[in-house]
């Protein structure tokens, strides 16, 4: 790793040798992502601040695959690309990702004692009310309404997706060794919508001016939240986020069906301190119902077995 500076006095590398250079002034030219804006809304203390960037990739959890196990915990690396041509969404699904889509993999480590490593599927919601949070809490933008759908999922209003998040996890000795992939459509109108379309929109019937954001912007910002939220959640456990998180998702009070169109009728609850669903019926009463495998179906309010 050397600086720019330092590559230009000692231009001659060792053979078989690559020199990754820390502060390129080439890093501004990039037509997807500014590094300067990256840098100006990274609030966190460790997380994101190792950046990898590449225009076009496979996917971003390709780019941190395998190497995440050899890093120290303290590097905070995170992969974004302007355009993936293989991105990956939950169970073996694929993710369409133009460019104009924000899309990112962040390495993480978390011990299996704490109060995260005890309850690690709450990590999903906590890196989906990141991203909404991170547009929601600026100035003007609070009325735009991205929501958080259970158990991965960004969302406008109750219909229309406009991201999702993907975590795989190795466990080694005492330590998750996790990879938190993300994507959400922040310019690109294309194949659904995207947030630039919503604050479009809310110009218009609200009379004003809003400038539009970009993927830099809002990658830095949701790269922030997510470590407040799970400095908050190893602090004080699943009552630290939960009443944020209720505030910003769609199922409070939902009234679906378990399985199929002739299953029995519920009504979900909330989140159990596992980061399973909760639903009441009359048959069984409050019963929690596992993310790995199961999908929310909004347009039938159903709760199904994830299709693969």
């Amino acid at each position: 790793m050397v600086s720019c500076s330092e590559l230009q006095d000692a231009p001659s590398l060792p053979d078989g040798s690559l020199a990754l250079v820390t502060n390129s002034s080439e890093a501004q030219s990039w037509p997807q992502f500014s590094m300067e804006t990256y840098s100006k809304n990274l609030k966190s203390s460790m997380l994101g601040h190792t950046l990898l960037y590449a225009e076009v990739a496979t996917s971003t959890m390709d780019l941190l695959q395998g190497l995440t196990l050899h890093l120290p915990k303290d590097v905070g690396l995170i992969a974004i690309a302007g355009r993936q041509i293989q991105g990956r969404g939950r169970g073996g699904n694929a993710w369409l990702s133009p460019p104009g889509c924000a899309m990112f993999t962040l390495s993480l480590q978390v011990a299996l004692s704490s109060r995260l490593g005890q309850r690690i599927p709450f990590l999903q919601h906590l890196v989906a009310l990141a991203v909404v949070e991170a547009v929601r809490s600026l100035p003007g933008y609070q009325d735009l309404d991205l929501r958080v759908k259970w158990p991965n999922d960004i969302y406008y209003g109750s219909l229309m997706k406009l991201g999702g998040v993907l975590v795989t996890s190795t466990v080694i000795g005492s330590t998750f060794h996790l990879l938190i992939g993300c994507g959400f459509n922040v310019t690109n109108s294309n194949p659904t919508v995207c947030i630039n379309d919503l604050i479009q929109q809310h110009n218009a019937q609200q009379g004003c001016s809003l400038p539009p954001l970009c993927c830099a912007q809002i990658i830095a910002r949701s790269v922030s939240f997510l470590e407040a939220l799970i400095c908050s959640f190893q602090q004080g456990g699943p009552d630290a986020v939960l009443p944020t998180y209720y505030k910003r998702w769609l199922h409070s009070g939902t009234r679906v069906r378990l399985w199929s169109e002739d299953g029995v009728e519920a009504e979900v609850v909330g989140l159990d301190h596992n980061g399973f669903l909760q639903v009441h019926n009359k048959e069984q009463g409050v019963v929690s119902v596992e993310p790995d495998g199961n999908s929310f179906d909004m347009l039938k309010n159903l709760v199904v077995i994830k299709q693969r």
